[in-house]
């Protein structure tokens, strides 16, 4: 990565000598294991599911049952921010983070398995599965990033995070081209929704496994556990240790910059994603198969965007790869508001999906490399924050537009240009070598 000095000692460029190579490919590979839970559970098919089966099943509406999958999700990103803080201090000051993300992966394995039993009407059920699921998968997401600064130097920072990214959008499509064959041949055998939709979860659960659990038996606790004060909790801790955080936004301004935009552009970015499928349908008329379709074109092209941004990065710098995935976000959105046929459509999507690898490579990096040393729990947190913030504000802002409009899609998804664009204004003003030397001197 293209910058001048060693910002701190976890990324200076001599890696440590145990067996770091072997935590790198491992967690490499955990992005490939947690990737079907997004794709599948989340964006493609079972959400579809819960609206259109599980919940008519128990006499709710099309509307309702809509309302219910996003309270669900909603629940779960409300749960991430009001814990984030508190588990990252937890982790850097009882060196506990490797625990947690174990935790966090075999819940959302067993949560994530347990959605086989949900049929139509199952509603409490679903939703109890969903909501908690979806808690342990972001939970997990935040600190498996918060290993990236230990796993590599600052040069390959960029490089080890696109190829994670990469990874992560290849496992997503290998699931859902698994799924779409699984599918296809239910659906000709007779089969109802109800009988074939449940073991899609199984699918996701197993991959999940089988790619996420070997980076425990590789991966180092590099964090020394400190003994709590006298007459404090974790939680006063974690309390303190956020307010302490954020009055240090000053010191740490351009950090504070990079999360600021992080939040911002993901409002946009879980907009795009959470409602594509919405979009389609509603606005170019898609079918289910077109929709999963539509996912593994999303998949392929952000796969290439992830590998071809981490590449730039380490070439060009972070804060100029940054700007440029987020320019290309912002004329995405812009094709896709005004896409007068599919072909456009395709495109626009396309467009989009590049960019979602870019976006999510390049910001996942640079937070790493003005995060100071042995704060990367905490800080990583405050990442988690933002993005799971942002995953409320976004499709919410969505929602209401199109309501207010009369269900005016394109105008909804238009407004979603205005993130981007302030994403895009605050990202230059970061100054990354005034950033890491802020995260270089002594806490």
């Amino acid at each position: 990565m293209s910058t001048s000095a060693p910002i701190m000692e976890k990324t200076s460029p001599t890696m440590p000598q145990d067996n770091t190579k072997a935590q790198a490919i491992a967690w490499v590979l955990y992005h490939f294991g947690n990737a079907g839970y997004p794709a599948v559970v989340a964006a493609a098919i079972f959400n579809t599911y819960f609206v259109t089966v599980v919940a008519p099943g128990a006499g709710y509406d099309k509307g309702t049952s809509t309302l219910l999958w996003t309270m669900a999700v909603g629940l779960s990103n409300f749960l991430v921010v009001a814990s984030a803080p508190l588990l990252g201090a937890l982790c850097d000051y009882s060196a506990a983070k490797k625990a947690v993300l174990l935790t966090a992966t075999i819940g959302c394995i067993i949560l994530t398995s347990l959605l086989f039993f949900t049929g139509p009407g199952a509603v409490p059920l679903a939703f109890l599965l969903i909501t908690l699921s979806y808690f342990m998968f972001s939970t997990g997401e935040n600190f498996l990033a918060s290993f990236l600064p230990e796993i590599c130097t600052s040069e390959n920072m960029g490089r080890v995070s696109g190829w994670g990214c990469t990874v992560s959008h290849l496992g997503g499509l290998a699931i859902l081209l698994v799924c779409q064959a699984y599918v296809g041949w239910a659906q000709a055998a007779g089969q109802e929704p109800a009988e074939y939709i449940p073991l899609t979860a199984l699918f996701v659960a197993i991959n999940y496994a089988i790619f996420g659990l070997p980076f425990f038996a590789v991966a180092k606790e590099h964090a020394k556990a400190k003994a709590l004060p006298a007459g404090q909790t974790y939680w006063s801790i974690g309390t303190h240790r956020l307010m302490e955080t954020l009055k240090e936004a000053p010191k740490f301004q351009d950090l504070f910059r990079l999360l600021l935009t992080v939040l911002l552009y993901t409002c946009g970015t879980s907009t795009v994603v959470v409602l594509a499928s919405v979009f389609a349908h509603e606005v170019m008329g898609f079918s289910v198969s077109d929709t999963i379709t539509l996912f593994v074109v999303i998949n392929l092209t952000a796969t290439g965007g992830a590998y071809v941004f981490g590449e730039i990065q380490d070439r060009m710098g972070s804060k100029p790869t940054l700007i440029l995935a987020l320019s290309l976000w912002l004329l995405s959105v812009l094709t896709l508001t005004f896409s007068p046929d599919r072909t456009v459509f395709w495109i626009a999507a396309a467009l989009a999906g590049a960019a979602n690898g870019g976006s999510f490579t390049a910001g996942r990096a640079t937070v790493g490399l003005l995060t100071p040393a042995g704060r990367a729990g905490e800080f990583f947190g405050l990442w988690g924050l933002a993005c799971k913030t942002a995953a409320i504000i976004g499709p919410i802002s969505y929602g209401l537009m199109a309501y207010a409009t009369g269900g005016n899609h394109r105008l909804a998804i238009f407004c979603t240009c205005l993130f981007f664009g302030a994403a895009l204004a605050l990202s230059t003003t970061i100054n990354m070598q005034r950033g890491q030397n802020a995260a270089s001197q002594p806490n």
